[in-house]
């Protein structure tokens, strides 16, 4: 004869939860009434649990009411032993890691962003930032702003672009992203997306070393910044370099970002003016991962927009930059949804210090390798990539008349023939892997090469 218990037993052994409609077919000898009777009583002492109504319930075996066991905390994960976490980290961490059913919804806190006063409010203490100043000074430090990331630019392209990737799921490795860079050859069996989405970010990266001097924290940079991250990635290409008019949701996470274009605009021009007025470099770049994934101002690629933006004061002050190398994917998303539901930044700040540490580690050992860049490339840098472009572009026309003219017109007389020479050397080495550089497409070089090769 059934009995409570077995109806129970019939729970536990199931795989999917089950109606009372279900448990009576596996159990005609019972009577409705009774069944109901015995699941409410199973219920009241926690056993299991129902979901839905009327005919549609569902229940399922547990020894804790589902409210319950959604609150229960996740065993601490294996990268908080590796990263030093401060007890008010591990109190975020605790939070986040409950289901989200657990965790209260919140909208946009503006005032978070309000109360925050440039040089008077520091994330970042004055003992941190002086560490994070050690670590990060280089032998460039008094040269001209952007030497040291010019220096490093082939190696940082590599590193930052398959880091800052990885943290988003992409699947290629190190040395793909290497040979995609350095050769222009995709990975075998990895997505369009994926490949798509490494060279964004060597765009990008080009984009703010290239042009240190005149990119800044401003709606010009941080839009352009956002359009080469966001390039043939998003649903409608008319998002790519533009604020969002229209609501978003964070994927697994209970914070619901503003969805007014125009309450949108206003934070974004109170973000930029706040961190304008940051004097110290890593404030400012910790500044931007906070507030820029926070606000969402862009309908998707915010987070690579802020880790690329952190690293713009870097570059200016001739630090070693922050490349992400590392990072877990699982601590960095648990610290960005310690901003997005509890405006706390604790949990970020230490995987921001930690993380800085491990790229400073990798840099400085290579340091010694670090070729000086050529006096006269780095002064005539602008020629020599327009030259090349015009060439290119011009295949019907004698390349060396074109580079010629354009040297003869622009660089004082003893220094030609060198500066020609650069250029000649840069068209020899010139492949599909450097030709954002000179703005170009495959195609272009493609049309170039066989010109050159039936000549």
């Amino acid at each position: 004869m059934t009995t409570a218990a077995d109806l129970l037993d019939t729970l536990a052994a199931s795989s999917v939860d089950l109606t009372l409609a279900e448990l009576l077919a596996r159990h005609p000898d019972v009577a409705r009434r009774t069944a109901q009777r015995w699941i409410s009583q199973l219920i009241a002492e926690g056993r299991i649990t129902g979901q839905g109504e009327g005919r549609a319930r569902r229940y399922r075996a547990g020894t804790l009411t589902q409210l319950e066991e959604q609150a229960q905390p996740a065993a601490t994960p294996p990268w908080a032993g590796i990263i030093p976490i401060s007890a008010d980290s591990r109190d975020i961490l605790a939070y986040v890691e409950q289901a989200m059913q657990a965790r209260k919804p919140v909208g946009y806190q503006r005032d978070f962003l309000e109360r925050y006063q440039p040089d008077v409010t520091w994330y970042l203490a004055e003992p941190l930032r002086k560490q994070l100043h050690r670590m990060g000074r280089t032998a460039q430090a008094r040269d001209p702003a952007g030497t040291y990331s010019r220096a490093i630019l082939n190696r940082l392209l590599i590193d930052l672009s398959w880091a800052s990737s990885h943290l988003e799921g992409n699947t290629y490795s190190r040395l793909d992203t290497r040979e995609l860079i350095e050769h222009g050859r995709s990975a075998h069996g990895k997505g369009a997306i994926e490949t798509q989405m490494i060279l964004n970010h060597k765009t990008a990266i080009e984009l703010l070393v290239t042009n240190i001097d005149t990119v800044g924290f401003d709606r010009f940079t941080l839009m352009n910044l956002h359009s080469a991250l966001a390039e043939n990635l998003l649903p409608n290409p008319a998002d790519e370099g533009r604020l969002r008019l229209h609501a978003v949701d964070i994927g697994m996470s209970v914070y619901r970002p503003l969805s007014v274009p125009a309450q949108i605009d206003s934070a974004f021009n109170v973000l930029l003016d706040k961190v304008s007025r940051i004097s110290d470099p890593f404030e400012q770049s910790f500044f931007v991962m906070v507030h820029l994934p926070y606000l969402q101002p862009f309908a998707d690629i915010n987070k690579r927009t802020s880790r690329l933006a952190a690293n713009l004061p870097l570059f200016r002050a001739n630090l070693c930059p922050l490349t992400f190398l590392d990072v877990p994917e699982e601590a960095y998303s648990r610290a960005t949804l310690g901003v997005y539901e509890m405006t706390r930044v604790e949990l970020l700040r230490d995987l921001y210090v930690w993380a800085y540490e491990r790229s400073t580690q990798e840099y400085m050992a290579i340091k010694q390798d670090l070729v000086e860049p050529d006096p006269l490339r780095l002064a005539w840098r602008d020629l020599i990539k327009q030259t090349i472009r015009d060439v290119v572009m011009s295949p019907e026309q004698d390349g060396l008349s074109l580079i010629d003219t354009a040297v003869s017109a622009k660089v004082p007389k003893p220094e030609q023939t060198n500066v020609k020479a650069l250029i000649v050397e840069e068209l020899r080495r010139l492949h599909e892997g450097v030709l954002a550089r000179y703005g170009l497409r495959p195609s272009e070089f493609t049309a170039w090469k066989k010109r050159q090769e039936a000549g």
